[in-house]
Protein backbone atom coordinates (compact mmCIF):
# COMPACT_ATOMS: atom_id res chain seq x y z
CA UNK A 1 0.00 0.00 0.00
CA UNK A 2 2.99 2.19 0.52
CA UNK A 3 4.52 1.74 -3.28
CA UNK A 4 3.17 5.41 -4.41
CA UNK A 5 3.80 7.44 -1.58
CA UNK A 6 7.34 5.75 -1.64
CA UNK A 7 7.54 6.98 -5.59
CA UNK A 8 6.23 10.06 -4.72
CA UNK A 9 8.31 11.28 -2.23
CA UNK A 10 11.11 9.90 -3.92
CA UNK A 11 10.69 12.27 -6.54
CA UNK A 12 11.46 15.68 -4.12
CA UNK A 13 13.94 13.41 -1.54
CA UNK A 14 15.55 10.54 -1.39
CA UNK A 15 15.30 7.76 1.63
CA UNK A 16 17.20 5.23 2.87
CA UNK A 17 15.19 1.83 3.21
CA UNK A 18 15.10 2.46 6.99
CA UNK A 19 14.00 5.77 6.87
CA UNK A 20 10.72 5.18 5.14
CA UNK A 21 10.07 2.08 7.21
CA UNK A 22 10.31 4.30 9.64
CA UNK A 23 8.21 6.69 7.95
CA UNK A 24 5.04 4.20 7.30
CA UNK A 25 4.87 3.54 11.31
CA UNK A 26 3.66 7.26 11.17
CA UNK A 27 1.05 6.95 8.57
CA UNK A 28 -2.90 5.30 9.41
CA UNK A 29 -3.76 3.24 6.20
CA UNK A 30 -7.65 3.87 5.56
CA UNK A 31 -10.21 2.90 3.53
CA UNK A 32 -13.20 5.59 3.08
CA UNK A 33 -15.73 3.95 0.67
CA UNK A 34 -17.89 6.34 -1.98
CA UNK A 35 -19.62 9.28 -0.60
CA UNK A 36 -17.97 8.86 3.20
CA UNK A 37 -16.39 11.56 4.32
CA UNK A 38 -13.05 12.08 5.11
CA UNK A 39 -13.67 15.62 7.24
CA UNK A 40 -17.12 17.04 7.79
CA UNK A 41 -17.45 20.92 8.24
CA UNK A 42 -17.50 21.73 11.86
CA UNK A 43 -14.74 19.07 12.92
CA UNK A 44 -11.20 20.04 13.27
CA UNK A 45 -8.80 18.59 10.58
CA UNK A 46 -6.57 16.18 12.44
CA UNK A 47 -4.88 14.56 9.69
CA UNK A 48 -3.13 15.01 6.24
CA UNK A 49 -4.07 12.40 3.30
CA UNK A 50 -2.60 11.24 0.54
CA UNK A 51 -4.40 9.52 -2.01
CA UNK A 52 -2.96 6.11 -2.67
CA UNK A 53 -5.67 5.09 -4.30
CA UNK A 54 -9.65 6.65 -5.28
CA UNK A 55 -10.78 9.89 -5.73
CA UNK A 56 -11.62 12.65 -2.97
CA UNK A 57 -13.38 16.30 -3.60
CA UNK A 58 -12.66 19.32 -0.48
CA UNK A 59 -15.83 21.56 -0.75
CA UNK A 60 -17.88 24.32 0.86
CA UNK A 61 -21.00 24.50 1.24
CA UNK A 62 -22.63 28.27 1.15
CA UNK A 63 -25.84 29.91 3.30
CA UNK A 64 -28.25 29.02 0.12
CA UNK A 65 -26.56 25.26 0.20
CA UNK A 66 -24.63 25.45 -2.89
CA UNK A 67 -21.31 23.44 -2.95
CA UNK A 68 -18.31 25.12 -4.04
CA UNK A 69 -15.87 22.51 -4.52
CA UNK A 70 -12.13 23.58 -3.51
CA UNK A 71 -10.08 20.90 -4.67
CA UNK A 72 -10.18 17.11 -6.32
CA UNK A 73 -7.50 15.08 -5.12
CA UNK A 74 -6.82 11.83 -7.36
CA UNK A 75 -4.23 9.40 -6.43
CA UNK A 76 -0.56 10.80 -6.02
CA UNK A 77 -2.37 13.84 -4.32
CA UNK A 78 -2.43 15.40 -0.54
CA UNK A 79 -6.04 16.74 1.05
CA UNK A 80 -6.76 18.06 4.18
CA UNK A 81 -8.15 21.63 5.00
CA UNK A 82 -4.59 22.68 6.53
CA UNK A 83 -5.96 25.69 8.26
CA UNK A 84 -7.83 23.44 10.87
CA UNK A 85 -4.87 20.96 10.57
CA UNK A 86 -2.28 23.63 11.50
CA UNK A 87 -4.63 25.78 14.03
CA UNK A 88 -7.09 23.33 15.82
CA UNK A 89 -9.53 25.13 14.72
CA UNK A 90 -13.11 23.89 13.28
CA UNK A 91 -12.97 23.75 9.35
CA UNK A 92 -15.25 25.13 7.13
CA UNK A 93 -14.45 22.41 4.75
CA UNK A 94 -16.10 19.33 4.04
CA UNK A 95 -14.06 16.13 2.46
CA UNK A 96 -15.79 12.94 0.66
CA UNK A 97 -14.74 10.42 -1.45
CA UNK A 98 -15.82 10.33 -4.83
CA UNK A 99 -14.88 6.72 -5.31
CA UNK A 100 -13.98 3.74 -2.87
CA UNK A 101 -10.42 5.49 -1.75
CA UNK A 102 -7.20 3.93 -0.15
CA UNK A 103 -6.02 6.63 1.94
CA UNK A 104 -2.80 7.11 3.97
CA UNK A 105 -3.28 9.53 6.97
CA UNK A 106 -0.48 11.98 8.75
CA UNK A 107 -1.45 13.15 12.07
CA UNK A 108 0.15 16.55 13.09
CA UNK A 109 1.74 15.03 15.59
CA UNK A 110 3.26 12.15 13.60
CA UNK A 111 4.53 15.26 10.83
CA UNK A 112 6.17 16.20 14.21
CA UNK A 113 8.08 13.41 14.75
CA UNK A 114 8.63 12.49 11.26
CA UNK A 115 10.94 16.08 10.37
CA UNK A 116 12.30 15.62 13.56
CA UNK A 117 14.03 12.19 13.41
CA UNK A 118 14.32 12.42 9.34
CA UNK A 119 15.18 15.64 8.84
CA UNK A 120 14.80 15.28 4.80
CA UNK A 121 11.10 15.26 5.06
CA UNK A 122 10.98 19.03 6.06
CA UNK A 123 12.47 19.97 3.12
CA UNK A 124 9.66 17.44 1.40
CA UNK A 125 6.86 18.74 2.69
CA UNK A 126 8.44 22.81 2.18
CA UNK A 127 8.34 22.12 -1.39
CA UNK A 128 4.93 20.63 -1.34
CA UNK A 129 3.90 23.76 0.57
CA UNK A 130 5.56 25.52 -1.91
CA UNK A 131 3.96 23.88 -4.78
CA UNK A 132 0.26 23.91 -3.35
CA UNK A 133 1.06 27.89 -3.22
CA UNK A 134 1.62 28.18 -6.59
CA UNK A 135 -1.28 26.32 -7.60
CA UNK A 136 -3.51 28.07 -5.59
CA UNK A 137 -1.72 31.63 -6.93
CA UNK A 138 -2.30 30.25 -10.61
CA UNK A 139 -6.44 29.45 -9.57
CA UNK A 140 -6.95 32.74 -7.98
CA UNK A 141 -5.31 34.65 -11.02
CA UNK A 142 -7.51 32.24 -13.42
CA UNK A 143 -11.01 32.95 -11.31
CA UNK A 144 -9.85 36.52 -11.60
CA UNK A 145 -8.73 37.08 -14.83
CA UNK A 146 -9.33 34.23 -17.20
CA UNK A 147 -13.03 33.73 -19.12
CA UNK A 148 -15.51 30.34 -18.53
CA UNK A 149 -13.64 28.97 -21.32
CA UNK A 150 -10.14 29.61 -20.50
CA UNK A 151 -10.64 28.61 -17.38
CA UNK A 152 -12.44 25.27 -19.00
CA UNK A 153 -9.22 24.68 -21.18
CA UNK A 154 -7.01 25.32 -18.75
CA UNK A 155 -8.51 22.60 -16.58
CA UNK A 156 -8.84 20.06 -19.01
CA UNK A 157 -5.41 20.66 -19.77
CA UNK A 158 -4.05 20.77 -16.45
CA UNK A 159 -5.95 17.27 -15.16
CA UNK A 160 -7.14 15.38 -18.00
CA UNK A 161 -7.57 12.35 -15.81
CA UNK A 162 -10.02 14.17 -13.49
CA UNK A 163 -12.10 15.18 -16.01
CA UNK A 164 -13.04 11.34 -17.14
CA UNK A 165 -13.76 10.67 -13.64
CA UNK A 166 -15.79 13.80 -12.10
CA UNK A 167 -19.20 14.71 -13.37
CA UNK A 168 -19.82 17.84 -15.14
CA UNK A 169 -21.57 20.13 -12.22
CA UNK A 170 -18.80 18.95 -9.97
CA UNK A 171 -16.58 20.45 -12.98
CA UNK A 172 -18.67 23.59 -13.25
CA UNK A 173 -19.09 23.73 -9.12
CA UNK A 174 -14.55 24.17 -9.28
CA UNK A 175 -14.68 26.53 -11.97
CA UNK A 176 -17.31 28.74 -10.19
CA UNK A 177 -19.56 28.37 -13.06
CA UNK A 178 -22.80 26.65 -13.96
CA UNK A 179 -23.65 23.58 -15.09
CA UNK A 180 -25.71 24.67 -17.63
CA UNK A 181 -22.72 27.58 -19.11
CA UNK A 182 -20.28 24.88 -18.48
CA UNK A 183 -22.99 22.40 -20.59
CA UNK A 184 -22.67 25.42 -23.82
CA UNK A 185 -18.59 25.56 -23.42
CA UNK A 186 -18.12 21.73 -24.01
CA UNK A 187 -20.96 22.28 -26.90
CA UNK A 188 -18.66 24.76 -28.12
CA UNK A 189 -15.73 23.15 -28.35
CA UNK A 190 -17.51 19.62 -29.84
CA UNK A 191 -19.13 21.79 -32.48
CA UNK A 192 -16.72 25.17 -33.24
CA UNK A 193 -17.99 27.64 -36.41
Amino acid sequence: MYDRLHQHISRLVSLTDDEFAFLKTLFIPKKLRRKHDLLQAGDVCKSIAFVEKGLLKAYTVDAKGVEHILQFAPEDWWISDLYSYLTGEPSDTQIDALEDSELLLLERGNMDIMVENIPKMERFFRITLQNNYIASQRRIKSALSQSAEEKYADFIHRYPDIVQRVPQHMIASYLGITPAFLSRIRGRKAHPD
